[in-house]
C-alpha cells in the first residue's frame, strides 16, 4: 500500500525520505481549461505537490443538491494532477477560510437561527456528515492507498484561531476514517500557544502556517509536537486585496529568503498561494474585526503566478532557491497564453432594474424585513419595499443591521446610500399622501474568518423611522442567477441614477485572455455570455477584471453590466494588461 508515512523527523514515501514541495492552486478559482497550464507551471517551478481546499458551498449550493461539474469537478482536477506526475494534498474540511465566501460554509446553514457553527452541535454535525457522505466516497479512489495521487487530508482549517472544541475535531477525524480516508490526516494552525492548543488533537499530525520567522514558528510547533517532520502548510508569500484599501505586495527577495530559511532546516513547504486565480461571481469573502472589509474580485495574491497565470518575479526567485536543495531539470514552461486588447464595446441597450422585477423574482410579503437566508437566497441582491403613511415630520430613517450596502429610493428616486461600515441614518420627512420606500441591499461577501463568522445578509433586524419600526414589506430576492428573461431596449436609455442592466455585443475572431476596464462606471456586476464574471467598484484598488479566453466565443459575444449608480458613458474597454491598483 502506497502511503506517506512519518518516521522520526522525516516523511517517508516508497521507502525513502521525502520532502513535500507544494503549492496551493484552487481549482474553483480557475476555469477548467487552464488547470493543466497552472499545474505544469507549478511542476516547472520545482514543486512536486499541489494543494487545494474543497469549498462545501460550491459543492452543495442548496441542501441536498450536490454539484461536481465544470470548475467544481474536483475529481477531474486531482486525476489531472496525478497524470502530470504531481502528488496532491486535499483540504476537505467543512470550513476552509481561503478568503472565500463564508469560509466555504453554505449560506443555507444560516436559515436556522439556532445553528452553531464549527462545534460539537448535532444539527451542524448532521449537515457535515451528509456532505461527507457525498464528497468522501468521490475522494477515496483518488487516495494514494487506492493508487491515486492524494497523500494527505486536512480535518479542519486553522481551528485554533476560532475555537477549542476537541469533541468536534475528533468527530471530523472519525468521520473521515469511517469513510475510508486512510491517508495521513493533519491539522494546520498559526504558531501561537492558544492556536496550537485549540487546533491540535491526539494522533493527528500538526502543521503550522506563517509568512516569516520560520525558526521561531517551528520552535513553537516543537513545544507541542516534539517529533515529526517540519512543514509550513501555508507559507504566506503574498496577500489578498480588499476594496478601498491599497493593493498588497511583498518583495520576491523577502519570499526567497524565508523559503531558504525553511529549506535549510530540512522542512517541507506549501506555498499559499502558488496561483491565486479569481473570485468569480459573488464568491469573495470578507474580514470583520474593527470593521467589515469585503475582498475584491481578483485573488491575484501577489504570488508566483499572476491572476492570469503569468509567472512573476517570485516564480523565478523561488525556483532559484529550490535549486540550492533539489536538482531540477532545465526550466520548461507550457506555451504562453496570449492576451489581447479587443478595444471599446458600446453598451447599446438597457433594462432598468425596477421595470424588470417580475422577470427576475417572485415577491413575498412579510411583516418585517427578513435576511436572504430565510428566503432561500445565498448571494446577490435583495429588495425591500413598503409604503409609509403621512404626514410625518422629519425623522431619521435607520436601517438596523444592514448587510452590507443599501441603496434607498423614495417614490422611485434615489435618496441615499447606507453602508455596513458607515451605518448612518438619513433624515426623511413624509408628505400627507405618504411615500413608497424601496431598499436595494447588496451582499458583498460573508465573513470568512474570525469570531464574526455568522453573517446573514440583507436587513437582519429592521427598518425604523425615528424609533418606530416599519412593517408590511414586499421582498424580492435578486440572486441574478438567470438574466434570460430581461427585456432590453435601445429607446429611453435609463436614468443615470437608477440601477440598470446594460447590454452590448462584440465580435471576437480568435478568443484570447483579456482584461475589462469600466472607466466611468461606479459599481456593479459583469456577465459575459451568461457567466457571472464578478464585481467591480470604482473605489478599487483593482481597475480591471480578468476575462479568461474560454469564456469568450469565436464570433458574437454578449456582455451585460449591472450598474448600481449609473455611468457617465455606456462604453467599456477590453485591454491586454491587468491593473491591480
Amino acid at each position: 500500500m502506497r502511503k506517506l508515512s512519518i518516521v522520526g523527523d522525516q516523511f517517508i514515501w516508497e521507502g525513502r525520505p521525502y520532502r513535500l514541495l507544494s503549492g496551493a492552486v484552487h481549482y474553483f478559482r480557475i476555469v477548467p481549461e487552464y488547470w493543466r497550464d497552472r499545474l505544469l507551471k507549478l511542476k516547472a517551478c520545482g514543486l512536486n505537490t499541489v494543494e487545494t481546499y474543497i469549498p462545501w458551498n460550491l459543492h452543495e449550493p442548496e441542501e441536498g443538491r450536490f454539484y461536481f461539474e465544470g470548475n467544481a469537478d474536483i475529481e477531474a482536477f486531482v486525476r489531472l494532477a496525478g497524470e502530470l506526475g504531481l502528488h496532491v494534498i486535499l483540504r476537505p474540511s467543512p470550513y476552509i477560510c481561503a478568503e472565500w465566501e463564508f469560509g466555504g460554509l453554505p449560506a443555507w446553514l444560516l436559515a436556522d437561527d439556532n445553528m452553531r457553527l464549527r462545534c460539537d452541535y448535532e444539527p451542524y454535525l448532521s449537515k457535515v456528515d451528509a456532505y461527507f457522505d457525498e464528497l468522501l466516497p468521490r475522494l477515496r479512489p483518488l487516495l494514494s492507498t487506492s493508487g491515486g495521487p492524494v497523500l494527505a487530508l486536512q480535518i479542519e482549517n486553522e481551528y485554533g484561531s476560532y475555537g477549542s472544541d476537541k469533541a468536534y475535531l475528533n468527530h471530523l477525524k472519525n468521520a473521515m476514517i469511517a469513510r475510508g480516508m486512510d491517508v495521513l490526516l493533519f491539522t494546520s494552525d498559526g504558531p501561537e500557544d492558544h492556536m496550537l492548543q485549540g487546533g491540535m488533537i491526539d494522533r493527528v499530525f500538526a502543521t503550522v502556517n506563517f509568512g516569516s520567522r520560520a525558526k521561531e514558528a517551528f520552535a513553537k510547533l516543537r513545544e507541542y509536537q516534539p517529533t515529526g517532520p517540519l512543514i509550513c502548510m501555508e507559507f504566506w508569500n503574498g496577500w489578498f486585496d480588499r476594496w478601498m484599501k491599497p493593493h498588497q505586495t511583498r518583495p520576491a527577495a523577502e519570499v526567497a529568503e524565508t523559503l531558504d530559511e525553511m529549506l535549510a532546516l530540512g522542512a517541507s513547504v506549501n506555498f499559499y498561494m502558488f496561483h491565486g486565480g479569481t473570485n468569480f461571481g459573488f464568491m469573495n469573502g470578507a474580514n470583520l474585526f474593527d470593521e467589515y472589509e469585503p475582498l475584491v474580485n481578483s485573488y491575484d495574491y501577489d504570488t508566483l503566478l499572476g491572476e492570469s497565470g503569468k509567472p512573476t518575479e517570485k516564480f523565478y526567485a523561488v525556483r532559484k532557491t529550490i535549486e540550492k536543495y533539489v536538482e531540477l531539470p532545465p526550466l520548461e514552461l507550457p506555451p504562453s497564453i496570449e492576451a489581447r486588447a479587443y478595444g471599446n464595446v458600446q453598451m447599446s441597450e438597457s433594462a432598468p432594474l425596477f421595470a424588470q422585477l417580475d422577470a427576475l423574482s417572485t415577491p413575498v410579503r412579510r411583516a418585517c424585513p427578513e435576511p436572504m437566508e430565510k428566503l432561500g437566497q445565498a448571494y446577490g441582491f435583495i429588495l425591500y419595499s413598503t409604503r409609509i403613511s403621512g404626514p410625518r415630520s422629519e425623522m431619521e430613517l435607520v436601517l438596523q443591521e444592514v448587510r452590507d450596502r443599501a441603496l434607498i429610493f423614495v417614490d422611485g428616486v434615489f435618496f441615499g446610500t447606507v453602508e455596513r461600515w458607515d451605518p448612518q441614518g438619513i433624515p426623511l420627512s413624509v408628505p400627507a399622501e405618504g411615500l413608497q420606500l424601496d431598499i436595494l441591499v447588496e451582499n458583498m461577501g460573508r465573513v470568512n474568518y474570525g469570531p464574526q463568522l455568522r453573517d446573514p445578509k440583507g436587513i437582519t433586524s429592521g427598518v425604523r423611522l425615528g424609533y418606530q419600526f416599519l412593517h408590511d414589506w414586499i421582498i424580492r430576492t435578486l440572486p441574478l442567477s438567470d438574466l434570460r428573461d430581461l427585456i432590453f431596449s435601445t429607446e429611453n436609455f435609463v436614468d443615470q441614477l437608477q440601477p440598470a442592466f446594460y447590454r452590448g455585443n462584440f465580435q471576437v475572431d480568435d478568443p484570447a485572455d483579456t482584461f475589462l476596464r469600466l472607466d466611468g462606471w461606479s459599481k456593479g456586476q459583469v456577465f459575459i455570455n451568461g457567466f457571472n464574471l464578478g464585481r467591480y467598484w470604482e473605489k478599487g484598488p483593482t481597475q480591471t477584471m480578468y476575462v479568461p479566453a474560454p469564456l469568450l466565443h469565436q464570433g458574437n459575444n454578449e456582455l451585460i453590466v449591472f450598474e448600481l449608480h449609473g455611468t457617465r458613458k455606456a462604453v467599456v474597454t477590453f485591454v491586454d494588461k491587468p491593473d491591480l491598483g
